[in-house]
């Protein structure tokens, strides 16, 4: 329990220093980037921190018109790796920032 209003106080400015470095981290997540590949590299994607997907590489090889829908299912298992890696990164990064406590919103 907490005396006076200096263990306030000093609970407030900590919060307020967490938040600076959790905002300043998320500014550079958007700025760091990962790559995922579907059908052993045919499909390559790269996504930002925040998930705006930056690039779409295919191979020629795997453009079949008669088999689009596999196409299809390559770009979107790229995509979805990519996500999933994205996620990790921020994950780990807002981690180590909140001492491993989950916060909503920061580490989901």
């Amino acid at each position: 329990m907490f005396k006076g209003g200096k263990g306030i106080q000093d609970l407030l400015k900590q919060a307020q220093d967490m938040q600076k470095k959790i905002s300043k981290s998320q500014k550079e997540l958007a700025n760091k980037t990962i790559e995922a590949t579907s059908g052993g590299g045919m499909v390559k994607v790269v996504m930002n921190g925040n998930q705006d997907l930056l690039s779409l590489n295919i191979e020629k090889e795997v453009v079949d018109p008669d088999d689009v829908e596999m196409l299809e299912d390559l770009i979107i298992a790229a995509i979805e790796e990519a996500k999933k890696k994205v996620k990790e990164m921020v994950e780990s990064e807002m981690s180590g920032l909140t001492g491993g406590m989950n916060i909503p919103g920061i580490n989901s």
